[in-house]
Order: structure tokens, then sequence, then C-alpha cells
């Protein structure tokens, strides 16, 4: 109950089952790449969003592609990770001027993924930019 409602506050772009399966399976593929403990837990937290995201989108039959005990701690990492990175970008697009909420849970400390969000919501890429690298000055970003 508490992912469908975190998931419908997102209010993330539904794929189709193919994209998600592919989605949960480079986040599972990072996860196995990852070293040290804060990686690895940032990385099931992004297996667990995936999964949830694609169970949220309708895809209910898709199988947890660790072991179950890990959904816990996953999620324990996950929602102030997203929410965080979500209310970044809501921010960050309110300050930029955009007519649209910006929804997004992308990485903000990685510039190539604020430029397609900039593009994405016809925002001047090099002011959407500045924008987010004074933003980060002053906000949490999780791993």
């Amino acid at each position: 109950m508490i992912f469908t409602l975190w998931h419908n506050l997102l209010a993330m772009e539904k794929r189709s089952r193919a994209w998600h399966e592919d989605d949960i399976a480079d986040e599972f593929a990072e996860y196995r790449e990852a070293q040290g403990f804060i990686e690895k837990w940032s990385e099931v937290s992004d297996v667990v969003y995936t999964y949830t995201r694609a169970k949220w989108s309708g895809h209910s039959t898709l199988a947890f592609p660790l072991p179950r005990r890990y959904f816990f701690w996953g999620a324990l990492y996950m929602f102030p990770k997203y929410t965080l990175r979500w209310l970044f970008f809501a921010l960050a697009g309110k300050i930029a001027g955009s007519e649209d909420l910006i929804r997004e849970v992308r990485n903000p400390r990685k510039l190539s993924k604020v430029n397609e969000i900039a593009g994405k919501y016809h925002l001047d890429a090099e002011r959407f930019c500045a924008i987010c690298q004074r933003l980060l000055r002053y906000w949490l970003v999780l791993k």
C-alpha cells in the first residue's frame, strides 16, 4: 500500500513490461558490480525502486531478483533517496520557470542526466544546469 501511494506521488511514466524487465536487469547488474557497503545498499535500493515501479505500472508477475530479505533494506534507503531527488527536480524546475512539474528521480550530480531532463522539459540546458549546480550546494543527495 505505501509503495502504491508513494509511486502515485512521484507519478513517473508507466512503461511496458519489456522496458521494466530491462531496467531491473540493468540495476541488478550494477548491484553485482558495486563495491563497499554504501554502494551495495544504494544499488539494492535501485533494484527495489525499479521492481516496485514495475509493479505499480501493472506488471505484477515480475520476480524480485534478490533474496526477499534485501527488499526491506533496499526500501529503507529507497524512500529518502528517490524522494529527495524528485523534490530536487521539482524545485529546480520551478526555479527555472518550467510550466510542468518536473517528475524525475535521476542523479542530479550527473550533468548528462540534467541536460537530458532540460531537453525533455524544453528548458534552456545551460541555465537549468546552473540552477541544479547551485541547488546541489545545499541539497542532500544520496548515492
